[in-house]
C-alpha cells in the first residue's frame, strides 16, 4: 500500500489497528475522534488530530490517504463508514494483521479488522467492516455478514452463517451449520448448537436465550 492511512476513532481497536498497520510497513497519518479531549494527544507517537467530520482532514482521504475505521460502536461504525461512502466515495481499507491466515479462496469486503492469529478457512466469506479479534476462528465455508464483531478465541464452525450486525463474545463455540440471526448477540463463552434467531441475545452452555 503506498498510501498513508487516516484511522477514524482513537479509542477500543484503534491502538492494535495502528498496530497491524505498523506490522505492514503502512504509515498511519493520524487519528480522528470525536472526543475532543483526545484532539492533540498521541498514540504511540501518532497524533490524535480531530474530528472525523472535519472536512479539511476528510478532503485527504482518497487524494492523499487511505482510510480505516476503528470504532467499536456498530451505529456509530456504520455513520463513518456512509459519510466516507457519500463525502469521498471511498470504502475503507482492511486492517490485516500479518500473522493472522486467510485462505487464498476465502473471500473479504472492506473495512476489515483481522488481528493477531485469526483463521478465515477455505472458501469461507467474510462481508465488510467486521471485527474479527486475536485468534479467532472462521472455519471453511462459513459466512459472516457485515458489521459482525467475532471475539477472541471464538470458534465459528464450518457453513456456520453469522448474519449481519451481530455480536459474538470472545471464547464462542459455534457448531456446524447454525444460523446466528441478525443483530443477535452471543455472550462469552457460550457454546451454541442450535439457531440463534433475529436480535436474540444467547449465553450458556448449551446456550439459551436470556429472557429481558
Amino acid at each position: 500500500m503506498d498510501k498513508p492511512v487516516i484511522i477514524l476513532g482513537a479509542k477500543g481497536i484503534a491502538h492494535p489497528a495502528l498496530e497491524i498497520f505498523n506490522s505492514n510497513q503502512v504509515i498511519v497519518y493520524g487519528f480522528l475522534d470525536e472526543d475532543e479531549k483526545l484532539h492533540g494527544t498521541e498514540i504511540n507517537v501518532v497524533p490524535v488530530l480531530g474530528n472525523p467530520e472535519d472536512d479539511g482532514f476528510l478532503k485527504l482521504i482518497g487524494k492523499k490517504c487511505e482510510a480505516f475505521v476503528a470504532v467499536d460502536d456498530n451505529k456509530y461504525r456504520q455513520f463513518l463508514v456512509q459519510m466516507l461512502n457519500e463525502k469521498r466515495k471511498v470504502q475503507p481499507i482492511n486492517a490485516i494483521h500479518k500473522t493472522s491466515y486467510i485462505s487464498t479462496d476465502a473471500t473479504l469486503g472492506h473495512g476489515n479488522f483481522i488481528n493477531a492469529q485469526a483463521n478465515i478457512g477455505a472458501g469461507a466469506k467474510l462481508g465488510n467492516h467486521c471485527i474479527l479479534h486475536s485468534a479467532a476462528i472462521i472455519d471453511h465455508l462459513a459466512e459472516i455478514g457485515d458489521f459482525v464483531q467475532v471475539g477472541a478465541g471464538s470458534i465459528i464452525n464450518a457453513g456456520v452463517v453469522v448474519k449481519e450486525g451481530a455480536f459474538i463474545g470472545s471464547g464462542v463455540v459455534i457448531v456446524s451449520g447454525v444460523t446466528i440471526g441478525k443483530n443477535a448477540r452471543v455472550g462469552a463463552g457460550s457454546i451454541v448448537i442450535s439457531d440463534v434467531k433475529d436480535g436474540e441475545t444467547v449465553f450458556g452452555n448449551p446456550a439459551a436465550p436470556i429472557k429481558k
